[in-house]
């Protein structure tokens, strides 16, 4: 597929209590050239983030019950009939635009999977502790050292998304995907966005979400080396 071929692109984003930034998210995301849709799956949000989904011009998906990142991205992964997949997170806000920078190397052939980077963090968050314990994983089990091995920004072709075969459970969705990418010898191009989200700081929320996201990684890496060993 070249830049010049016709192409649709779908923007997944799964939520949970976004109400602050999911509609600035959607309408910047419908911005992206390409873009035909905009799918929310609202994760039993206790908040209006479906609601102001929907009237900012997003299709949404709403959940009885919350099934966490992994499971509202399967959900969702059911409406994927157009050439990419651009998955977004829906603390975004306007820099959800930073998008279109994912699907060019995809359009170009030069690759199958990208992941977005982020500028550096305004405020310190943790020790480093995740995105380590993901990128030694990463490398182990494909061979492949990712520089933002957790970020859920990314672009996917058809055939990526075919090979992964679906999304993990919790936190562990961005590493099981990149290494069922790499083991399958698709490309995978990391691209500098100027996206922000909401950071975690060192306070007690802040480590409890980061001690969450260690042991779903941590479990996601062992079911990995059980399956690929």
């Amino acid at each position: 597929m070249s830049c010049q071929d016709r192409y649709q692109v779908l923007v997944l984003v799964p939520a949970h209590n976004e109400e602050k930034k999911i509609a600035a998210t959607v309408k910047s995301a419908l911005t992206i050239p390409g873009v035909t849709r905009v799918v929310v799956v609202d994760d039993a949000s206790t908040d209006r983030t479906a609601e102001l989904a929907e009237v900012a011009g997003a299709e949404v998906i709403r959940l009885s019950r919350n099934l966490g990142k992994g499971g509202a991205l399967n959900r969702g992964l059911k409406e994927f009939r157009e050439d990419l997949l651009l998955l977004l997170d829906g603390d975004l806000g306007e820099t959800a635009a930073e998008g279109v920078k994912l699907l060019t190397p995809l359009l170009e052939g030069r690759a199958e999977m990208t992941i977005a980077r982020f500028p550096r963090a305004s405020k310190k968050g943790g020790f480093g502790l995740v995105k380590g314990l993901a990128r030694w994983g990463i490398q182990r089990l494909s061979g492949y050292l990712p520089q933002a091995p957790l970020s859920g920004q990314r672009g996917l072709t058809r055939k990526a998304m075919a090979t992964a075969g679906g999304f993990a459970e919790g936190y562990g969705v961005e590493v099981a995907l990149t290494v069922a990418v790499a083991r399958a010898g698709l490309p995978i191009l990391e691209v500098e966005c100027a996206m922000t989200h909401d950071e975690t700081g060192r306070d007690l929320a802040g480590f409890w979400h980061r001690g969450r996201q260690f042991y779903h990684v941590a479990r996601t890496l062992c079911y990995l080396h059980r399956r690929y060993k």
